[in-house]
């Protein structure tokens, strides 16, 4: 029920206000028709490249009551929900059915989709290639690494801030993986990951025309996910003696997320070593999580979102190597750092085209401090007003003790 729940909270408000959050300035930077009306970005009066929160398209109605629009609906819904469920599964039983709601309220309505213009949808983080001399500005081509990345550290605020500490292992208890439970359906919808994942990168129509969508592409997404369960199964294997499907299908997610934000600017052996790298810190995580922090995270947000978002933000601006991305966010359409056709480029670019170094990884880095902030202001100040609330509900005796 919380997921189901979560889902249509996502789908509603991404509805009311979501959507024109996001994407209400879209038409500054994209000529598509049918999205001229979307070009009303809230931003400083002196320089419309630092657009915080598009202002048009609410209710999808009269600029973007267009099947341009409708289609951009339908490609960024899933990175919200991805953004919403993860708190919501994880939270859903530290406190109130109302408070959990209230939670993904805030992060559908307000806090992902600001986040999401800054890098989608005509803000600020789009432009630092040009007002700040950052590569190509932040790159994110799916929008799946930053949500997982924004739901992950939602989900770590409400686990420190409204969780409990696990009690300490009996002494001479070995730690132990997590239990699991049913397995069949972790793994089905780890697989159905990858699906997605591959219907996503072609939703957008921007991307699309662009360019951007390639079988290379399709490659990055398969090797990443082959990667990702192939080393926390070996890694079980040789630490517990049989390979742990949990870890697995876990391990195949987190493969996904690393490579999300760059998956058609980087080559596949980066791809493959990028989901290898998140699948192997997987178990890692989970044990630092679990029994050295003795935190509770049911739904491995930590060890699987968090840490595979992050991951994927960080491989842009490393591995991407400048065959793809010609023209990104305004950057380099004929040239780039004097090389012909070259497009989002980290420090390993392809043979016969120059190193953005440290240009893209800064955009990165200022992108992922950027929407850190954003994330732990908000949803922090939000959980920490849930625990005051709960702490005094809690104080108050019922009221036959209260006779």
């Amino acid at each position: 029920m919380a997921g189901l729940g979560a889902l249509a909270l996502a789908a509603f408000c991404f509805w009311v206000c979501g959507f024109a959050l996001h994407v209400g300035g879209i038409g500054l930077v994209s000529d598509l028709p049918g999205l001229e009306g979307l070009a009303w970005e809230w931003a400083s009066p002196l320089n419309l490249d630092w657009g915080v929160l598009g202002l048009r398209g609410f209710l999808l109605l009269d600029d973007a009551a267009t099947p341009i629009a409708y289609t951009l609906y339908l490609a960024f819904l899933p990175p919200l929900a991805v953004a919403v469920l993860l708190p919501i599964l994880t939270l859903r039983e530290r406190m109130p059915s109302w408070m959990v709601a209230v939670a993904g309220l805030l992060l559908a309505s307000l806090v992902y989709p600001a986040v999401a213009n800054w890098f989608s949808g005509g803000g600020w983080l789009m432009h630092i290639g040009q007002t700040l001399d950052l590569g190509h500005g932040y790159v994110d081509q799916t929008g799946l690494s930053t949500a997982a990345f924004v739901g992950g550290l939602a989900a770590l605020l409400g686990i420190v801030i409204l969780g409990r500490r696990l009690p300490p292992l009996p002494e001479g208890e070995v730690p132990t993986l997590p239990p699991v439970h049913l397995p069949v359906l972790a793994v089905l919808g780890a697989i159905l990951m990858v699906v997605g994942g591959m219907g996503l990168v072609g939703a957008n129509p921007i991307h699309t025309i662009a360019g951007a969508v390639t079988p290379r592409t399709a490659v990055n997404l398969i090797l990443a996910a082959a990667g990702g369960a192939l080393l926390p199964s070996l890694y079980t294997w040789f630490t517990t003696g049989a390979a742990d499907s949990l870890m697995a299908a876990r391990g195949l997610a987190a493969g996904v997320l690393s490579v999300a934000a760059a998956l058609s600017f980087i080559p596949p052996w980066a791809a493959l070593a990028l989901g290898a790298a998140a699948g192997l810190l997987v178990p890692l995580v989970t044990f630092l999580v679990q029994h050295v922090l003795r935190m509770e995270d049911p739904t491995a947000a930590v060890p699987v979102c968090l840490t595979g978002g992050l991951v994927g933000i960080l491989a842009a601006g490393v591995f991407s190597d400048g065959r793809l991305g010609q023209g990104w966010n305004g950057i380099g359409a004929e040239s780039y750092l004097g090389v012909a056709r070259q497009g989002v480029t980290g420090f390993f670019p392809a043979p016969g085209l120059a190193p953005d170094w440290p240009g893209q990884i800064n955009a990165q880095l200022v992108g992922m401090a950027a929407i850190a902030a954003l994330t732990v202001i908000l949803v922090g100040a939000l959980f920490l007003v849930m625990k005051v609330l709960l702490t005094l509900w809690r104080s108050v005796p019922p009221p036959e003790e209260a006779d």
